[in-house]
């Protein structure tokens, strides 16, 4: 019987240690009796510095999160049981997920928290909201654009037959119209794209010759904004299956944001490099007013924008575009400071 007692402590004192989850076992005084490499990996302490804690000490850093916790226990007092989640910014600024549930009595004298790391699938529930976003404003882009293209295409064409008979005192009424209307028009382009992005013909490429050509492109404008560009690109770095033009379409639209959020002029620094032979990463940073945290976030929804007369929907479809070529976007900002955008381009191409 000793044996097969002896038998039993060790297969649950295995799946105790190796379960997947994080488990901690705690006593009515809210200390820490027993943890699992899971949960030590979770707070990044080990059982020693774990083991005696008070269970509401776990984030001591964080008020907030404590009176989370105390708000959790409570209602394990009360029912016998709670779940709970939690949402963790580490202080490397990666922001982690956590479901956890409590129940109460497990052991006389015991209670059982378990806990499970849930980012990867909040990251991917919230990738899927995104394209449903975009699929979304995709078919009402179509029909918007065909609604406004039409009585467009009759506007332009009177306003160029009416211009040998405007006098040269409103030839600036004149200016401003057309110019609007190509404002306009450039927008309803925007919409198309949503709705129908263009054939993709994906390339074998140079990714740091398409840059400098965007650079001599948009050298002149920077000028006039008192703008200098700091290159720095990495050496025989390997060709990128892509589609140059859709790709010369985001970096212009970030660099040209970067140039309009310095109206007091200032640099943008302009890198690529590889990531580990699996990536190509390509950093534009700004010196420009930063952007505040919590609208981070919501950069490349549908029609939010920063900009005074901005519509939103250019960092949109870079946001598509670079998603077409299996990339990523990762934006860093700091008030005051400037902003960072990282655009991650795989080397690898899937068929």
């Amino acid at each position: 019987m000793e044996m097969e007692l002896r038998k039993s402590e060790q297969k649950f004192r295995r799946i105790f240690e190796d379960s997947m989850d994080g488990l901690i076992l705690w006593n009515n005084m809210y200390q820490i009796v027993d943890t699992n490499c899971s949960a030590m990996r979770i707070f990044g302490l080990t059982k020693e510095k774990l083991v005696g804690r008070s269970v509401l000490d776990l984030f001591s850093h964080l008020n907030e999160k404590r009176q989370e916790i105390i708000n959790h226990i409570e209602q394990v007092t009360n029912n016998g049981r709670q779940c709970s989640s939690m949402v963790i910014e580490g202080n490397d600024g990666i922001v982690k997920h956590f479901d956890y549930s409590t129940k109460r009595g497990i052991i006389d004298g015991l209670n059982l928290t378990v806990i499970i790391d849930v980012t990867e699938k909040t990251e991917m529930q919230e990738q899927l909201r995104k394209s449903d976003r975009l699929n979304v404003i995709g078919e009402l882009a179509a029909g918007i654009a065909h609604e406004i293209r039409n009585p467009m295409t009759a506007l332009k064409g009177f306003i160029q037959l009416l211009e040998p008979t405007i006098k040269s005192q409103h030839a600036m009424y004149y200016d401003v119209i057309t110019s609007e209307l190509a404002r306009i028009d450039s927008i309803i382009n925007e919409f198309l794209i949503l709705a129908k992005p263009q054939e993709i013909r994906f390339q074998e490429k140079d990714i740091c010759q398409i840059m400098r050509e965007i650079v001599d492109l948009l050298s002149a404008q920077a000028v006039l904004y008192n703008v200098q560009f700091h290159t720095h690109y990495e050496e025989q770095l390997p060709s990128v299956y892509c589609e140059p033009n859709q790709l010369k379409k985001v970096f212009i639209n970030l660099i040209k944001n970067a140039i309009e959020v310095m109206p007091g002029g200032g640099a943008i620094t302009i890198a690529i490099k590889s990531i580990k032979d699996q990536f190509i990463q390509i950093s534009i940073r700004d010196e420009g007013t930063g952007i505040p945290k919590d609208k981070i976030k919501k950069l490349g929804k549908p029609f939010y924008t920063t900009k005074e007369k901005g519509t939103g929907l250019g960092l949109m479809v870079s946001y598509r575009i670079i998603e077409e070529h299996k990339g990523s976007i990762e934006v860093e900002s700091e008030e005051g400071i400037g902003t960072l955008f990282k655009i991650r381009i795989p080397l690898k191409h899937e068929n």
